[in-house]
């Protein structure tokens, strides 16, 4: 089905749109009991490499919350199966990699993907969405440097330490990491938007830790050469990070059309900060605040709505959706941000 006309995607490209447009990160499970009756039966994993159980996933929340566009159902670690990293995402901790990257020979152990082979189920996944779904499809990938710490650090981390030595200290190991990964991903993205994924979103959720020197000459060049990638592509191509309010400039740099907000800085402010090839912000409130009494969160949400502008916003949480919220309230945000007008 062609969404070009949606307002997900009108507002994606800047356009006017009947409604303020709004989805939620991690709106597919979590917080459903539906989902948690499977994760009863299925791995997270499992879940993500079963095409029919991802799509399944993926629909919960459209019709159940009237979101404005889908997010594919799966984890950032996925391809990194196809690439020889033996990864497994531990309940309650996070993605877990047996073979960690501590050298340039580490890096050149792996294995570049190819999308067809390497994760056909991701494809199928996309394939059965795109049939079925009234709305638009967001693809989403990881960004080089968030992949990374994973590699390098073997498991989630709060300070990224061994991640930032490796980088620092093996800048020529780092270079060749960060260009597996970026073409890597550039790939995935590609076979998700001809699989029929209407948008593409890149989570670096972790480059918030950087410093923007850092980040500029150790990072961005990776990010960039995915959306320079992605540049004959005609959908529109969002970046998330958390954390990156000062970076937030240096990220839109890079080339994507959306630049995603979490919750620390208001979107106004951003908004100047912002070259003009940025067409639309995404975000941003509080993920925590969904769990407040409601006069509250409609308080919080309206302030979002306000500093947005309306045109070239799509509303979306600063994060993900935490499992203790109630749908019912999510349904009920969204009625509000669609009902609101400037």
């Amino acid at each position: 089905m062609n969404h070009r006309d949606s307002n997900f995607i009108r507002a994606c490209r800047g356009e006017s749109t009947d409604h303020t447009p709004v989805w939620f990160m991690r709106q597919a499970g979590r917080s459903f009991a539906e989902y948690r009756e499977l994760r009863e039966k299925h791995s997270i994993l499992e879940l993500c490499r079963t095409p029919d159980l991802a799509a399944e996933v993926t629909l919960q929340p459209v019709d159940r919350l009237g979101v404005d566009a889908a997010i594919l159902f799966s984890d950032i670690v996925v391809p990194l199966l196809a690439m020889g990293v033996d990864v497994d995402i531990k309940e309650g901790v996070g993605p877990i990699i047996g073979n960690p990257i501590r050298s340039v020979e580490d890096v050149d152990r792996l294995v570049p993907l190819v999308a067809e082979e390497g994760v056909p189920h991701v494809i199928e996944s996309v394939r059965i969405l795109a049939d079925e779904l009234k709305v638009p499809l967001i693809g989403f990938g990881g960004a080089p440097f968030t992949l990374a710490s994973y590699m390098v650090e073997g498991r989630p981390s709060k300070d990224h330490a061994l991640t930032k030595s490796f980088m620092h200290s093996q800048p020529d190991a780092w270079r060749r990491l960060m260009d597996v990964l970026a073409d890597s991903i550039t790939e995935y993205l590609r076979a998700q938007i001809a699989a029929g994924a209407s948008a593409v979103q890149l989570f670096d959720s972790w480059a918030g830790s950087l410093d923007a020197d850092d980040y500029n000459a150790h990072v961005a060049p990776a990010v960039a050469r995915i959306f320079k990638g992605l540049s004959d592509e005609d959908v529109p191509r969002i970046l998330f990070g958390v954390a990156t309010g000062e970076i937030l400039g240096d990220m839109a740099a890079t080339g994507p059309d959306v630049m995603g907000v979490d919750w620390r800085v208001h979107l106004d402010s951003v908004r100047s900060r912002m070259p003009e090839t940025i067409t639309a912000l995404q975000g941003n409130l509080d993920p925590a605040l969904a769990l407040a009494p409601w006069e509250v969160l409609e308080a919080k949400a309206r302030s979002v709505l306000e500093r947005g502008g309306g045109r070239a916003h799509i509303f979306n949480l600063g994060h993900g959706v935490l499992p203790s919220t109630d749908p019912g309230v999510l349904a009920r945000l969204v009625d509000l941000v669609h009902t609101w007008r400037t």
